[in-house]
């Protein structure tokens, strides 16, 4: 197993100064992270925890720590090793790390920091506004954001009528294959997906979609992707495709497009929700929130070199292009 458990422990004292928790300055409190990718377990540490930081949670003083990283094969495990910690509150950056989670504790506060599939939907929570269990935190609606990259591709490349999708096996994607399917079907464009969860198979993954003649590539969400930006832009480019990804990172990395939140502004959300429990607010009573600022950015050098000419619509609906 490779799997990478990183802990870190701390002692310390006062935790959130308030009335309740003026006599416990002896108390350590126990924050447990779970990620199927570093991307995400890296982003948490260097945005998150300072976040925590300015609230009077102080890693090393008076926050325990544990990371929990590895692939989505390795997830019970860590899981399991997780809750083994007792942690006051969890950090899941998946829903599928909010699920192993709880497989062995349906008590542990749990803050998805964030998730894509919609959590009333997969059934984490009753309502975003009022949770009721022990899941709250940020949720990017990822399955509505993938359908809408397919109308944005289409939109900025309208020559295209056959798209590519390139997507982690199932069991996920399964929805935003299914949303992003529903978007082409309205826009008249035909489509087909081609999995790949590793860059060791996009190899493959790209041979298929030129077999299948594909014009333009739409990449379904997920950390792995977000990580493997210039590996992707490479290949995009290289098979003369005009992509879509989730981030405006993906672009800056080669990818014609990308869209969706402003991932270090949501990120910095979670430290709130962890703030919150610590202080004995019950998880099911705190609001899931959605994303509120997205970023979209457009690569011209991509453009050039693939022979598109980027419409006027979408240049002036960019918050960067790059030249």
């Amino acid at each position: 197993m490779n799997r990478r458990i990183f802990v870190i422990a701390g002692l310390g004292s006062m935790l959130l100064p308030s009335s309740a928790h003026a006599q416990a300055t002896d108390k350590v409190y126990r924050l447990a992270v779970i990620s199927p990718a570093i991307v995400s377990a890296e982003e948490i540490r260097t945005v998150v925890f300072p976040e925590l930081a300015k609230r009077g949670c102080v890693e090393g003083r008076n926050l325990a720590i544990t990371m929990h990283v590895g692939n989505s094969a390795e997830l019970s495990e860590l899981a399991r090793t997780a809750v083994a910690t007792r942690p006051d509150v969890v950090i899941a950056s998946t829903n599928a790390g909010v699920r192993a989670i709880l497989e062995h504790s349906k008590m542990v506060p749990i803050v998805m920091a964030f998730a894509g599939e919609d959590p009333v939907v997969t059934g984490l929570a009753k309502s975003l506004a009022k949770p009721g269990g022990n899941v709250t935190g940020l949720t990017n609606q990822a399955t509505e954001l993938d359908g809408k990259h397919v109308a944005q591709l289409a939109e900025a490349v309208p020559s295209a009528r056959r798209i590519a999708i390139l997507a982690v096996p199932p069991p996920r994607h399964v929805d935003s294959i299914q949303e992003m399917r529903r978007m082409a079907q309205a826009l008249g464009l035909e489509v087909k997906e081609f999995y790949a969860h590793e860059a060791a198979a996009y190899g493959s993954a790209f041979a298929g979609m030129r077999q299948f003649g594909a014009q333009g590539l739409a990449i379904a969400s997920a950390p792995e992707y977000v990580r493997d930006g210039v590996i992707l832009g490479r290949l995009a480019l290289e098979a003369g495709l005009p992509a879509i990804g989730e981030a405006a990172s993906m672009a800056r990395d080669g990818l014609l497009l990308g869209y969706g939140p402003d991932r270090v502004a949501f990120r910095r959300r979670a430290a709130d929700f962890v703030a919150r429990i610590l202080r004995g607010v019950p998880p099911g009573d705190i609001p899931i929130e959605q994303p509120t600022a997205f970023e979209f950015a457009v690569n011209l050098k991509t453009a050039a070199a693939l022979g598109i000419t980027i419409p006027t619509t979408i240049l002036i609906r960019a918050d960067e292009v790059i030249e």
